[in-house]
């Protein structure tokens, strides 16, 4: 099925291309999204009188969200979980779990702009890909630890814990 791309996306191409995708991607995520229209004749003679206007919006959101990245880029979340002794989570943290995260830091970020390939298992400092608009994507580092102790450890704000008198002797 032949689409018109209303803004950028990943992977398939630029605003105003038209592409060729399978029928379930175009009727499951891009039209209902507004990232597509299907390329008929109406729909490229629309199109090419909107395109100025999609283009400015587009510009817009980007500046935006230009604004919002200077904020966030390098920014830190600490993520609390419970994890057994070798640093294996008992469950995970999801997008929705950075994004709250980020929320109760006082910046506001929706769980779909948070890319994850798969979920956090393991304690840890983790850098993760935040999107606020299809070209603009910034860093954000994700702490999951037991307490907020081990967090402001793992962060280097704290030195590690001096060994026990006895641990320190069966270690060496």
């Amino acid at each position: 099925m032949q689409v018109i791309l209303l803004e950028r996306v990943p992977k398939l191409g630029q605003m105003g291309d038209v592409v060729n995708v399978k029928p379930g991607f175009a009727r499951n995520f891009l039209i209902p999204r507004g990232k597509a229209l299907r390329a008929t004749e109406a729909a490229l003679a629309e199109f090419a009188k909107r395109r100025h206007e999609l283009e400015a919006r587009n510009l817009e959101r980007k500046q935006e969200a230009q604004a919002i990245a200077v904020k966030v880029d390098g920014q830190s979340v600490t993520v609390l979980r419970q994890a057994a002794e070798g640093g294996q989570l008992y469950g995970s943290v999801t997008a929705r779990d950075v994004a709250e995260a980020f929320t109760a830091a006082g910046i506001k970020l929706d769980r779909q702009q948070i890319r994850l390939d798969q979920p956090i298992k393991t304690l840890g400092l983790h850098s993760v890909i935040v999107a606020l608009h299809p070209e603009v994507e910034v860093t954000v580092t994700v702490n999951v630890a037991r307490s907020s102790e081990e967090a402001d450890i793992q962060a280097g704000k704290l030195p590690p814990p001096a060994p026990a008198e006895g641990e320190g002797e069966a270690a060496a």
